[in-house]
């Protein structure tokens, strides 16, 4: 994900062919080392193609893609009925942990 960032920044920045070396610049510049062969996958895969072109075709392909929520509800309900008891227990411990955690601030809050 990191070499698509760096190679739309080269684009938005006025490149339209962005090269490795202006994507391993751009990630360069705050600290992260570019593996050459993810870098090459990306470059030979938008080599050519026009940005816009690309992103649109994939906003049309993730318009296909259920989102999920209402088809899992009726499911998740049932199961959440099963589990009832689990969440307690697990809500216990929850606020166990957040006792031990706020002792590690030794007195100092973020805003004092």
């Amino acid at each position: 994900m990191r070499y698509v960032a760096a190679y739309l920044l080269a684009v938005l920045g006025g490149n339209t062919n962005p090269s490795s070396k202006d994507v391993k610049d751009i990630l360069g510049s705050v600290g992260i080392e570019a593996e050459d062969e993810r870098l090459n996958k990306v470059i030979s895969e938008l080599n050519g193609k026009d940005i816009n072109e690309v992103m649109n075709s994939g906003l049309s392909k993730l318009a296909s893609v259920p989102a999920g929520g209402a088809v899992a509800a009726p499911v998740a309900a049932v199961a959440a009925a099963g589990a009832a008891p689990a969440v307690a227990e697990e809500k216990k411990e929850e606020k166990k942990e957040e006792s031990e955690e706020s002792d590690e601030d030794m007195g100092f809050g973020l805003f004092d």
